[in-house]
Order: structure tokens, then sequence, then C-alpha cells
């Protein structure tokens, strides 16, 4: 039987990045309570905080560094009790670390998950695999946190999609005035309007439309044309 799973390289990525950070905090408190039998205390953090940060790099370093300690103190046992004799907190101070750790990981992974530019990805990974419905969330979950014209202008082109043709007119209006500076909104506008039955302001969008560097500069927009015979439509009702 073959098993396939429907996800990309990113999703997957985004899928076991939070294990993957846990594992190396995992890692990173075994460190810091080996190392405190072996080191002074800042260089058991250093040591700690350096296989949090680069687990593949500086955890086989400490391990070469725990063999070499570990044979200076076969060969002086005396030095090697002076270093492992009173400490105190030897689990204590690895507890205290491992909660830290896992309390900044998980802020840092909830704020993440949260953030704008986590929904606008998780909107493009939607829009790619055509659920209209999760791409539109995405969108509106972006604008609660940050209220921004091209956001507005992307939700508007899918709710315009989904046929919300009302809702994706205020969106665009609201990508205009934030600035957006698309000029292909005044021909989107025409055509929601036209399906709206208000042909009257359709033609208005058209022709500011026609008005804009898109069609007044070379080479033009292809729907130039379009929004060309629509006009001259608009004026002389009786060739509709």
């Amino acid at each position: 039987m073959n098993y396939q799973l429907d996800i990309s390289a990113g999703e997957f990525f985004d899928l076991i990045w939070p294990a993957v950070l846990v594992l190396s905090a995992l890692i990173s408190t075994w460190v810091l309570a080996s190392a405190r039998k072996r080191f002074p205390f800042y260089q058991s953090l250093l040591w700690a905080l350096g296989t949090l940060f680069f687990p593949l790099i500086v955890l086989p370093l400490y391990l070469v560094a725990m063999l070499v300690t570990r044979r200076k103190a076969m060969a002086t046992p005396n030095s090697y009790s002076r270093v492992t004799t009173n400490r105190k907190g030897t689990f204590s101070l690895p507890l205290l670390y491992i909660v830290i750790v896992l309390g900044c990981i998980g802020v840092y992974i909830y704020r993440d998950t949260r953030s704008v530019d986590a929904h606008l990805a998780q909107a493009t990974l939607d829009k790619l695999k055509n659920h209209g419905s999760k791409t539109i969330q995405e969108y509106e979950a972006a604008l609660a946190l940050e209220d921004n014209p091209h956001t507005h202008k992307l939700l508007a082109i899918e709710l315009a999609g989904a046929g919300y043709w009302t809702d994706a007119i205020s969106e665009f209006r609201l990508a205009q005035k934030g600035g957006e500076p698309d000029d292909s909104i005044h021909f989107r506008l025409g055509v929601l309007l036209d399906k709206l039955g208000q042909p009257g302001q359709a033609r208005l969008e058209y022709e500011e439309f026609l008005n804009t560097p898109a069609c007044t500069h070379e080479p033009e927009d292809v729907r130039c044309e379009a929004a060309g015979q629509r006009t001259l439509l608009e004026e002389k009702p009786g060739l509709r």
C-alpha cells in the first residue's frame, strides 16, 4: 500500500517545527545538567544555550569536551572531585531552566502562529489548494490584526470569486481609501457593479480605469479595450 501526504515542504516544516524546538530544549537541559558536573556555572549555561540555538553544531562539540574533561578527571581525580562537590541545586537549576525555555517557546509559537505574516502565508497556501472560504478567513484574520490596503484588495478578489460581490466592493473601496496603488481595482469594481445591475456606476469606474497609467502608457493593460467597449455600449444603449 502506498501512502501519500498531500502536504508541501513548507507545511511539513511548519508541522514539525514546534517538535524540533521542544526536542532542542530537552537536549539543552540535559547538556546543562551534565555540564554542571564538569564546568563552572557560566560555562554550563553557555553550553546549554548554544545547544538550544545550534544543536547540530554545539552538541557534538560538547560531547567532545565532555570526553576530554572526563579523561583529565581520571588522570587527576582530586581536581575532578573539587568540581563535582558542593553542587547544590543539581536538579532544581535544570528544572527551572526547562520551565523557562519551554515557556518562551510556547509564547513564541503562540505569537508566531497568530501574526499577520502567518495568516497571509496560510491564506496563500489555502488559495493554492482552492480553499476559498479558508482563504477569506485568513485574510480577515490578518486584517483584524493590521489594517492594510493590499490585504483588503486580496480579500476583495477572493470575495468576488466566491460570489460575495457587495462585500468585495466594500473591500475594494477600503483598499482604495488606504492608498492601494493597483489601477485594476477600478476595472474590477466596474465588473462587480455591472453584475449588481448598476451600469451607471460601473461606467464611471471603467472611465476611471481608462484614465489610469495602465491604459495611458505603453504597453496597455489587456483590460483597457474591454473597458473602452463597455463605456461605448453605455453611451449607445441601442447597441447593447
